[in-house]
Formats: C-alpha cells, structure tokens, sequence
C-alpha cells in the first residue's frame, strides 16, 4: 500500500490524467446508458398505444371480450351440432328395394319390399303383393335388425340386411 501511495504522490499528473480519462469513460457510458433508457421509453409508449390511440391494456381486453364471444359462440354451435348428431341417428339413412315376383301367373317382379332404417337399424319394412286380382300391402316395424312382432318373408329378410349392410342404395 505504501509503494501504491509513493507511486501516486510521484506522479500526480498521470494519476490525475487517469482519474480524468475513467470519469470521461463512465460520462460516455453514462450517456450512451440515458441514450438507451430513452429510446426504450420511446418504443414503450408507443406499445402502450394502440393504432387508435387506446392503451394496450384496453386493446387487450377487447381482444379477450371477443376471444369469449368466439367461445360462446361455438360452445353454442358444438350443442346445435351435438343436437343435429342426435337427429341423424335417428333419421332415415338406411334404406334398401326388393323387387321380386309373388305369384307364377303374374308379369314382371311387381311385387317389392322396401327397408328404410336408421344409424340403430331402428325403422320399417314396407312390403307390397301384386296379384291380377288384388295388391296387398304390409308394415312391420324394425327394432335393432329385427322384427320382434311379424316373421319376415325371405324378401323382406333380404331388403333389411342389404339396408343395414348398405349394400345397394335406391
């Protein structure tokens, strides 16, 4: 310490011209640090402004105001759809012509059956029996693919498994 002090009171000039040269640098850094400091403000402000001159906290609250109306909106269309789902399943989207000839002495196959069944196979079978002197005409429900009331003709057991297959569409 005592070489430091001799070394100093030697050479007060180069010590001053020292002292002189680092407050010169840290004033530099002082300056280039406000320069910065400034130019962050600067940029800061006009974040915190919206293009409509708004802060960006109400830019974000109304971009958060409609986030939750989108929301809302298909939270709503999700229960529609989810409703519209339910409908299909149960509407007619199987379906299935037997066309076949009932009696020997009557033309062409005029006689037919037709299915008509939903996402369940749930529905009806629809027969009808040409004769040349009268046409009968038959209903049976359809429960899970079956008939649980009526014995099915092979005609009407062919229309029900080509509609719940899906085999031929008319």
């Amino acid at each position: 310490m005592e070489q430091a002090n001799a070394l100093i009171l030697a050479n007060p000039a180069a010590v001053f011209g020292a002292v002189v040269v680092i407050i010169l640098a840290l004033i530099g850094f002082i300056i280039n640090l406000q320069s910065d400091l400034n130019h962050m403000k600067k940029r800061y402000k006009k974040m915190m402004t919206g293009f409509d001159g708004g802060n960006l906290e109400k830019m974000l609250n109304s971009q958060t105001d409609e986030v939750n109306k989108v929301i809302e909106t298909q939270n709503q269309m999700q229960n529609e759809m989810n409703k519209m789902n339910y409908v299909l399943q149960k509407a007619i989207t199987k379906k299935s012509i037997v066309r076949f000839r009932a009696f020997e002495d009557t033309g062409s196959d005029l006689s037919y059956c037709v299915a008509f069944l939903d996402a369940d196979d749930n529905g009806v079978i629809f027969s009808t029996i040409f004769a040349r002197n009268f046409t009968r005409s038959y209903a049976k429900p359809i429960e899970h693919g079956r008939s649980p009331h009526y014995k099915l003709t092979p005609e009407e057991e062919q229309a029900l498994n080509e509609a719940m297959n899906n085999k031929r569409e008319n």
